[in-house]
């Protein structure tokens, strides 16, 4: 609860903005909206590879603070992105960004490397997962009241303030892995360069495979996000507050509870495997969801069998698939160091893909844009995926013949 909860309030200093559409002004004759997307991205992408170092090497002791500082100063900037004019303070939606993109490493260091990590993440995850939905029924709800445009973000950060300050002083009294907990899954400690570097190149190729995936289902996340207005405009609903959390709800209902049942699975190679063909599955259901879209799915189940689509490889990248990898191979090396490796080129890559969409002519609408990038994307990830589960069969071998059991605790 606490991880869940502080994560889901950081989401109140990031995501409201999103719910209004910015149409009165623009920026070089382009969207402000597209401005202000690629101001905050720019800023959260620098924050990941900032994290690779910071995230990895920061002592325990020192989380809670850091966690204060950098969502105060994110409410800080909102405060001036109200009171500076368009265009300048995109700006400060830009310095937004930054400290936001390493709460997730700092938070998730409180969870890895536990008997029941799975769980704890899956549940972690279905945090950003709904909160994106309500982060955005709160700022729609905030503009229905007549707060302004510019205004609505740091407005919307003042309701999340008391709860985010309650949820951290949960997460300050989380108690450290148990002795048991280090048997079942390794310690995990701080890592030098040295250590970051060595495990990485033991295992490029099916870590650059997982980078790869995780690339494209974060593209796919991060269109259906940021422009949830304009897709559900697209499917023919009217903007109204309960939609964004209605869908994400259940989107995240299934996420955590399929996510979840890796928990049961004591054998870490056989969780390896299943967080593999939970993946693939993902990629099927989006590939099927794009085929019912206006059939028997109707517009609304097919958002939601998408979003299912794009957050279960999601999730289990960040629940299952790097936590059983360091539970197998006993390296030295942390779930939080290889996420800010993941995260830093998938939110790389959305940045080259809003460069793309602002190259593009204005009136192509989003709808169609974000069903073609669904198809490829998800025919990719597919086949990167059981290339992965070919790579990690061979490369994983010799620790699975050591000990066949894989299993403590």
């Amino acid at each position: 609860m606490a991880a869940f909860g502080t994560y889901f309030c950081m989401y109140g200093y990031r995501k409201p903005y999103t719910s209004a559409s910015f149409i009165d002004a623009g920026l070089f004759g382009l969207s402000f909206k597209f401005g202000m997307v690629i101001a905050q991205t720019l800023g959260y992408v620098l924050a990941k590879w900032i994290g690779i170092k910071f995230v990895s090497e920061i002592k325990p002791a020192r989380r809670i603070s850091a966690i204060i500082a950098l969502i105060g100063f994110a409410e800080l900037m909102l405060l001036l992105f109200g009171i500076a004019s368009r265009p300048w303070n995109l700006l400060f939606m830009l310095l937004n960004g930054l400290p936001l993109g390493v709460i997730f490493g700092l938070v998730l260091s409180f969870l890895e490397g536990r008997k029941q990590t799975e769980f704890l993440v899956a549940g972690l995850c279905a945090s950003f997962i709904l909160s994106d939905g309500v982060s955005k029924s709160v700022g729609a709800t905030l503009l229905l009241w007549g707060v302004s445009e510019n205004w609505m973000p740091f407005m919307a950060g003042l309701v999340f303030m008391v709860p985010t300050a309650i949820f951290i002083a949960m997460l300050a009294c989380v108690p450290k892995p148990t002795e048991t907990d280090i048997k079942a899954r390794s310690e995990r400690v701080p890592l030098t360069g040295h250590d970051r570097r060595a495990f990485f190149n033991k295992y490029a190729p099916g870590l650059i495979a997982i980078i790869a995936v995780y690339l494209f289902v974060t593209l796919l996340r991060s269109v259906r996000a940021d422009f949830a207005v304009e897709i559900w405009a697209g499917l023919g609903y009217k903007q109204t507050p309960d939609l964004f959390t209605t869908s994400e709800l259940l989107v995240s209902l299934g996420v955590i509870t399929i996510t979840g049942l890796a928990i049961f699975i004591r054998n870490h190679y056989i969780a390896f495997r299943f967080s593999l063909f939970t993946s693939l599955a993902g990629f099927a259901i989006l590939l099927l969801s794009l085929g019912g879209l206006n059939g028997v799915l109707g517009n609304f189940g097919f958002m939601v069998l998408v979003g299912l689509g794009v957050y279960l490889p999601y999730v289990a990248v960040h629940a299952i698939i790097f936590e059983r990898l360091i539970a197998i191979t006993r390296e030295r090396a942390t779930v939080s160091f290889l996420m800010y490796i993941v995260d830093s080129v998938g939110y790389t890559g959305y940045i080259g893909l809003m460069l793309f969409r602002y190259a593009m002519p204005a009136d192509i609408a989003v709808l169609p844009l974000f069903l073609d990038i669904s198809l490829l994307l998800g025919v990719g990830g597919a086949l990167l995926t059981l290339f992965c589960y070919v790579y990690f069969k061979s490369k994983l071998k010799p620790y699975v013949n050591q000990n066949p059991n894989l299993a403590i605790g």
